[in-house]
């Protein structure tokens, strides 16, 4: 059912720019969120491999939707940012998703909307990295 959603959701997102693979659109949509970021911390937030990370990147950038520029901290190490037009694309893609699941969730009642959030927060909880959780946890106690 999850992963019927998502391919929906992608199907519903087309046609708003360049066609990207769903591995192209989830990359972008990870360095929009968490960068500017290198190659290797977007392979480990993706959970790819380097390489495959810095084809995604290559490819990003042939699209003009992500530049590269050296880490001011160690010009050894590039840092991803999404550009102008990349985070434009992003925002048009998750509008279109966005308009869709209100569409849909405007034909449910109120008890299967409250159904929906407590699954989606079982789902979320489902999906937390337990070693993230804990970390995270520790570093909210105060000392």
């Amino acid at each position: 059912m999850v992963v019927r959603t998502a391919r929906r959701l992608r199907q519903e997102s087309g046609g708003v720019g360049p066609e990207l693979s769903p591995t192209l659109t989830a990359a972008l949509a990870t360095i929009d969120r968490c960068g500017p970021l290198t190659p290797s911390a977007l392979a480990e937030a993706e959970r790819i491999q380097r390489p495959t990370a810095t084809r995604i990147v290559a490819r990003l950038e042939q699209h003009g939707l992500v530049s590269r520029a050296s880490d001011p901290d160690d010009g050894r190490v590039s840092l991803v940012e999404i550009t102008r037009e990349g985070r434009a694309l992003m925002k048009r893609i998750r509008s279109r998703k966005n308009e869709y699941l209100a569409k849909r969730l405007r034909t449910l009642t109120p008890q299967e909307r409250e159904t929906l959030t407590a699954a989606a927060e079982l789902l979320e909880r489902l999906l937390e990295d337990p070693a993230a959780t804990a970390s995270q946890k520790a570093a909210a106690v105060p000392r």
